[in-house]
């Protein structure tokens, strides 16, 4: 992974779109993240300004009177209007932008969970067994092949959204049923039972882990941006069983080609055995998201850190 290069002026950075909202099913989430981070970018003394999604950036970025940013701060999240499935990445590239996070490939790929897993399984990489679906393909059955428990998902959308556990038959219609709400593939995979983690990336640096004990039974939606009794404990583990946890998140996240900054969420089973689920390449910065919690605990404060994930977007800038 690419160094970043380090800043200390402001100025250095020129104007930049702090991008955020856009149409996917993320839009609130990256509405707080994005209102986050353009307050810290201005406490710090960068001219940043809020751009909600796509269309309002090109028209910025194309107008005839000139170029209106130098670089994006990009904080859209999601897939179709969101900014993690490589379109974003793409354009910015063709009109030699800057731009926080992953490129084009590490972006479309991490936004896939199927073809993420087909990537980690050919280097060698755990991930939970797992079985792809087209649109009307028989999830039952499919179900069945893994043997129950297992989750049933869009493959394409992030923040829980769309996500069914099912541990017996009679959950399965209502999961078809929400994640058929989604476009795309569906994803059924082998459900872990055991403990959930998360390890932030900022540049080539693994952050320490954070164990998730939800109040419920799951983190789910609510868990992650509503609930306020969801307990975060950093670092999650100890010792060399900690060290090989962000090993293997960075070899995960090198793996898809994903730079910059991101995070990768895995579970460990009963038996100690950890598990790669996905990828995220524009994590939350809300007051609930892990990344910031994560570096926090490096003393790393939320105003350092969207700096230092400004600061990324230096090893892009266009001659």
């Amino acid at each position: 992974m690419t160094q970043p290069v380090r800043v200390t002026d402001p100025a250095a950075f020129g104007r930049v779109a702090v991008l955020l909202g856009g149409t996917s099913s993320e839009r609130e989430v990256s509405l707080d993240s994005g209102r986050n981070v353009l307050q810290a970018l201005q406490r710090r003394g960068v001219h940043a300004a809020p751009v909600d999604g796509i269309p309002q950036l090109l028209q910025a970025l194309t107008d005839p009177a000139g170029r209106r940013y130098d670089r994006v701060f990009n904080i859209l999240h999601g897939s179709h209007g969101g900014g993690e499935d490589g379109v974003l990445q793409g354009l910015l590239e063709s009109l030699g932008v800057p731009y926080t996070g992953s490129g084009v490939l590490g972006s479309a790929l991490s936004m896939d969970k199927i073809r993420t897993k087909q990537v980690w399984q050919s280097v060698g990489l755990p991930t939970p067994r797992f079985i792809s679906l087209q649109r009307g393909e028989d999830v039952v059955a499919a179900a069945h092949g893994l043997g129950l428990p297992v989750i049933v998902k869009p493959a394409c959308e992030g923040s829980s959204v769309g996500i069914t556990r099912c541990f017996n038959e009679a959950d399965l219609p209502a999961a078809i049923a929400l994640a058929a709400r989604y476009e795309g593939q569906l994803l059924v995979e082998q459900l872990i039972v055991g403990e959930e983690f998360t390890v932030g990336v900022l540049g080539s640096q693994g952050l320490p882990s954070i164990r998730i004990v939800p109040a419920g039974e799951y983190y789910d939606y609510h868990a992650k941006y509503v609930a306020e009794d969801t307990q975060y404990l950093c670092p999650g583990l100890e010792g060399a069983a900690e060290q090989e946890l962000q090993d293997l998140a960075l070899a995960a996240f090198t793996a898809v080609d994903a730079s910059g900054w991101g995070r990768v969420d895995i579970m460990r089973d009963r038996q100690g055995r950890p598990w790669l689920l996905e990828v995220n390449t524009a994590p939350g910065m809300t007051s609930h998201s892990l990344v910031p919690k994560a570096a926090r605990q490096l003393g790393i404060e939320f105003d350092e850190l969207v700096w230092r994930v400004l600061e990324t977007s230096m090893s892009r800038t266009h001659a």
